[in-house]
């Protein structure tokens, strides 16, 4: 499954290209009190987007370039490839945090000049006066879901073909390493007639075979090792050096390896072969090449793991997917969240924040935020929430303080 494509760049970049078009024309179609408002956020927003994401790529990404080129001997070419492919991952967990404290400071500075006490004074409600932080919350919000789903997965799969290449760990953009695949069936009695069909990856069923290998490069399996269960009393293993998947003739290829053979009553048969034909699908191939980790899938990338993952009755795998695709959506919709929180605290408090102050409130929000997301994620996987009520609780409780805040501010 092969989902980095370079198409997925120029797709990107026409649908931000198409989404700029839409703001810009809908721009001078808004009132002048949005239009001023909104010119206040964007130097907070700017900068804050530029300290959050320096912070961020300082932490995650540059010490580790730095001791990989230290003590691994990366060429600085490839540690700046790496650097700048890892950018718009870091881009997307600023985005909300830079709304939160652009919000917080804009707000806050107008409040201290009192301006927003003479807008309140005309008759303007702190309601009205909000608006345009939610205007750019919902702006960054479609901004950060294209980045977030067409952006980030490819950009983030680049970085680590990267790294590898860089650190001659491999030249192949197939390079996994342990592979294991557990294939569940119906155990067949080779002694009766009787049999059905075995349905071999059915979700439920028995464990028939158990597949292991060492590594897949080239789309090659090395040092592969594989159990049979699959007939009742019998007790299979073959090991090989090589394997690699036929298309054509849909089977495996063993080369250079050994059959051991456990009949019920204790009698074995072993057998050493050049080659040799197996009768066992795709999947450890299949599971070999998905991304292990959602940062290098896009949503309908998501949904095909999803599918995978059910089809071999792996039902965690499938919660963790299921909660991943909501997370997808629920994480620009912090954009909205963060903008609602920090206008109406800025408003309600007549805070006079500095960029100091108000960096330290956005680190501390965002904590609780993301204290909140981590908590319900884990008993979304766990199997104690829906994965909907995983992603979204977060949101939803977020939401209502902001709410609450905001008719305090009113008050």
């Amino acid at each position: 499954m092969n989902i980095f494509k370079p198409i997925k760049y120029v797709k990107s970049f026409s649908v931000l290209t198409n989404f700029s078009r839409f703001i810009l024309s809908r721009w001078k179609k808004l009132p002048i009190l949005d239009r001023w408002i909104l010119k206040e956020l964007f130097p907070s927003f700017c900068f804050a987007v530029s300290a959050f994401t320096l912070v961020a790529l300082s932490v995650g990404v540059m010490f580790e370039l730095v001791r990989k080129i230290v003590e691994s001997g990366l060429s600085l070419s490839f540690a700046l490839q790496a650097f700048i492919l890892k950018l718009p991952s870091f881009l997307v967990i600023s985005f909300p945090m830079a709304i939160l404290m652009a919000t917080l400071l804009s707000y806050s500075r107008l409040s201290s000049n009192s301006e927003i006490k003479a807008l309140k004074s005309i008759g303007i409600s702190t309601k009205r006066i909000i608006v345009p932080a939610l205007i750019l919350g919902v702006l960054m919000t479609g901004i950060t879901f294209i980045f977030n789903d067409l952006i980030v997965p490819s950009a983030n799969q680049y970085a680590k073909e990267t790294l590898q290449k860089g650190l001659r760990v491999s030249m192949s953009s197939n390079y996994v390493k342990d592979v294991m695949y557990t294939r569940r069936g119906k155990i067949i009695d080779p002694d009766s007639k009787y049999n059905s069909a075995p349905g071999f990856g059915a979700a439920g069923g028995e464990v028939t075979h158990l597949f292991y290998a060492k590594e897949l490069q080239n789309k090659q399996m090395i040092d592969i090792t594989v159990l049979d269960f699959s007939r009742l009393g019998y007790k299979q293993m073959l090991t090989a050096k090589k394997a690699y998947w036929n298309d054509v003739d849909a089977d495996w290829e063993f080369e250079d390896g050994q059959l051991l053979t456990i009949a019920p009553k204790g009698g074995t048969t072993f057998i050493r072969f050049d080659n040799y034909i197996y009768p066992l699908d795709s999947a450890p191939q299949d599971i070999a090449q998905m991304p292990d980790d959602a940062k290098y899938m896009s949503i309908s990338d998501a949904y095909k793991a999803k599918e995978f993952y059910k089809s071999f009755g792996k039902n965690k795998d499938v919660r963790r997917m299921k909660l991943r695709i909501q997370e997808k959506y629920a994480l620009p919709m912090s954009c909205i969240v963060f903008s609602l929180i920090g206008s109406s605290i800025a408003c309600r408090d007549n805070l006079r924040a500095s960029q100091g102050m108000g960096f330290s409130l956005s680190i501390i929000l965002i904590l609780v935020y993301y204290l909140l997301s981590f908590t319900f994620s884990s008993l979304s996987i766990s199997g104690a929430l829906s994965p909907f009520l995983g992603a979204w609780v977060p949101v939803f409780v977020s939401l209502s303080g902001g709410v609450y805040l905001l008719n305090k501010a009113d008050d």
